[in-house]
């Protein structure tokens, strides 16, 4: 394997501070925005109206179009052009917010829509290629079930990492996933970009590239714990972050190099998308190790602590031993 450094000795628990305190800048920041702005910014997955996707002969000047849409009662319509690679596009999308929930109303506002454009263009300067109509209640539906849908995620893999190590490294993990959700949700309310289905699968994927990494460093704790079993607790850790430290470079770098180039030449549509992925990388990766990892140790100190204020008492004669690795003092003899 390709190895960036060569036996790095990083202190990471004694930096965890550092990290705890770049999250809670994060989530203060983020979270103050989503609630300023009376929450986030959802696409026409998540909210109900009308979506009409034109082509037109040649690329449109979005004022004027902004413009005859504000002349038919539309002021409030959203428009989206579909870019390509070199910028420009005939296509776009103009969102019309539902007015009503019976399909006249509907119907109405895709009636609008072709009004305007005939006002400007003609009726040969375009082409609606098709229309899309969601429901305020569907899209009210689908934004529930985008919630259950993570959280199901969540609790499986807390099952599943309670199950192959320990409960608490399932929780650990857990908790660094859902940050790293609320992190990315904060940006996308920072920079204004919109949530839909494809930004729900992206957080999705977040989940599980960001889980990966965190199960990868867990597995060598836990080996590193069958080998070095007179180890430090925290210095154990350290050592199983710093020998996985080349692997987290060459995956998450390269995967974030490829999600950087989609976020640049993607085109509009794939923007949130791609947002989503790049953001998430970075903080799925640096929670690994700086958010997942500490708590373990913290947890294994605490741990610690009570067990030392227990051997006090009459059963003093069982109090661990200095430098005895919490782990192998918690884990079930199975384990061990």
């Amino acid at each position: 394997m390709i190895e960036f450094f060569r036996e790095p000795n990083i202190d990471w628990m004694g930096k965890a501070k550092y990290f705890y305190a770049l999250s809670a800048i994060l989530l203060l920041a983020g979270w103050i925005s989503i609630f300023a702005k009376g929450g986030l910014y959802y696409g026409i997955d998540f909210k109900g109206g009308t979506n009409v996707d034109v082509r037109f002969a040649q690329p449109p000047n979005i004022d004027e179009l902004r413009s005859a849409l504000s002349k038919q009662g539309l002021g409030n319509s959203e428009i989206q052009s579909i870019s390509d690679i070199g910028g420009k596009s005939n296509e776009v999308l103009i969102f019309v917010g539902q007015n009503g929930t019976s399909d006249e109303a509907k119907d109405s506002s895709k009636a609008q829509v072709v009004a305007a454009l005939n006002t400007i263009y003609g009726s040969g300067g375009f082409t609606v290629r098709g229309a899309e109509i969601v429901g305020a209640k569907v899209g009210a539906e689908l934004r529930r079930q985008a919630i259950f849908v993570t959280l199901y995620a969540l609790g499986g893999m807390l099952l599943y990492i309670a199950f192959r190590f320990e409960w608490v490294f399932g929780a650990a993990a857990v908790l660094a996933v859902f940050h790293d959700v609320l992190i990315t949700l904060g940006f996308f309310s920072l920079l204004h970009f919109e949530i839909s289905l494809t930004v729900i699968a992206a957080l999705l994927t977040l989940v599980g590239y960001s889980m990966n990494d965190t199960i990868v460093i867990f597995d060598r704790i836990r080996e590193n714990n069958r080998l070095l079993r007179k180890e430090n607790f925290k210095d154990l850790v350290n050592k199983s972050i710093n020998q996985t430290l080349s692997r987290t470079i060459l995956t998450s770098g390269l995967t974030f190099l490829t999600v950087l180039v989609l976020f640049i030449m993607g085109g509009q549509v794939l923007r949130a998308f791609s947002f989503a992925l790049v953001v998430g990388i970075v903080v799925g990766t640096y929670s690994s190790f700086g958010i997942a990892a500490p708590l373990v140790v913290w947890w294994h100190r605490w741990k610690g602590q009570g067990a030392a204020a227990a051997g006090t008492g009459p059963a003093a004669g069982n109090k661990p031993r200095n430098g005895e690795t919490a782990s192998a003092r918690l884990a079930p003899a199975g384990r061990r």
